[in-house]
């Protein structure tokens, strides 16, 4: 596993999951209701970016200039020690906010990982169900992107997709496509009309069980449940990079 792909995963897909868990949760829309903060995050050696709260509704912008908290990383390690509960972050600038830090903005990322990492009771619940694996659909695909651009294997896989949008998507459920552009891979969480390949998951359910490792997917394909068409090598190569997400995610 390599440390700076991995920091690109979780400020990107992990982190970059909020503003879809805040437009899913009504709980996670309380924790952000009247806030106006910019936390900004900015690793050295990898990914900036700043998640903007304001309005009740979260979205994740490039760069980390622009932000009323500002928390530096001096390594994609310490980053990633943030994420995994580690390391303690000092932040330079923004103390006066402090208490968003240390108060609502933990409580999000713990009921983040609560879907995330969802028990079996948990999933019981048929909206929890759902909302859990729309988040876990949303974080696959942007990490799909993160690694063909920045793991070393994964940029071999993405080497040979040519220019153009795979579309990625649950059948009556949530769609998003990675768009190629000169072997660099960008993560859409939107329809698209022009797409050259496409993989389809029957149900919410059958993609859960993927998601998960409990069914095999190459048979999910024998059997018709998981719907493949257009540029196989692109697809082909896209679950080659697919396949190296559950290590960074384990």
């Amino acid at each position: 596993m390599d440390q700076r792909t991995l920091a690109f995963i979780n400020l990107y897909a992990v982190l970059g999951t909020l503003p879809e868990l805040c437009r899913l949760s009504p709980q996670a829309q309380a924790y952000i209701r009247n806030q106006n903060v910019r936390l900004g995050i900015a690793v050295k050696g990898g990914p900036a970016a700043t998640l903007v709260f304001e309005n009740s509704t979260c979205r994740l912008e490039p760069g980390a200039d622009n932000c009323t908290i500002k928390l530096p990383f001096s390594s994609p390690e310490k980053f990633n020690g943030m994420i995994d509960g580690t390391v303690t972050p000092i932040p330079t600038k923004g103390f006066t906010k402090i208490g968003f830090l240390t108060g609502n903005f933990i409580k999000l990322t713990d009921l983040l990982t609560r879907y995330l990492r969802a028990s079996e009771e948990d999933l019981a619940n048929e909206q929890f169900f759902e909302t859990s694996t729309r988040l876990m659909f949303h974080l696959i695909v942007e990490a799909i992107a993160q690694i063909g651009n920045e793991d070393p294997v994964g940029q071999v896989s993405a080497s040979y997709i040519v220019d153009g949008k795979i579309q990625l998507s649950i059948k009556d459920g949530p769609c998003a496509h990675i768009t190629a552009e000169h072997h660099k891979l960008t993560a859409v969480q939107a329809d698209c009309e022009d797409s050259l390949s496409l993989m389809e998951f029957a149900d919410m359910k059958l993609a859960r069980a993927l998601f998960d490792g409990k069914v095999n997917a190459v048979a999910c394909v024998g059997t018709g449940q998981v719907r493949l068409e257009g540029m196989i090598s692109q697809l082909d190569n896209v679950n080659r990079i697919l396949d190296r997400v559950a290590l960074y995610l384990a």
